[in-house]
């Protein structure tokens, strides 16, 4: 019986392109010295988290950026189950 209902890896998916996206549109990929971007999706709990280390003077802060981050790919699936 088919579902509507995306799959984990969708999920996972989403959120990971959702987190980059934000986090590319603030910093040049070359600028950042570390990106890790973790999404897991088990039993209908959605975990994202950002790590980002970019040259010290950079701009915006990086913190601000990954809780954007997150909250853009928490979005971005919310989405996906409309």
């Amino acid at each position: 019986m088919p579902t509507d209902e995306p799959t984990d890896a969708e999920v996972v998916e989403t959120a990971s392109a959702a987190a980059e996206g934000v986090v590319l549109e603030q910093y040049k990929q070359s600028e950042l010295k570390d990106l890790d971007i973790t999404v897991t999706f088990e039993e209908g709990v959605l975990e994202v988290d950002v790590y980002i280390n970019p040259p010290e003077d950079a701009e915006p802060d990086a913190e601000d950026v990954a809780d954007t981050a997150a909250l853009t790919a928490q979005e971005a699936v919310d989405e996906l189950f409309a």
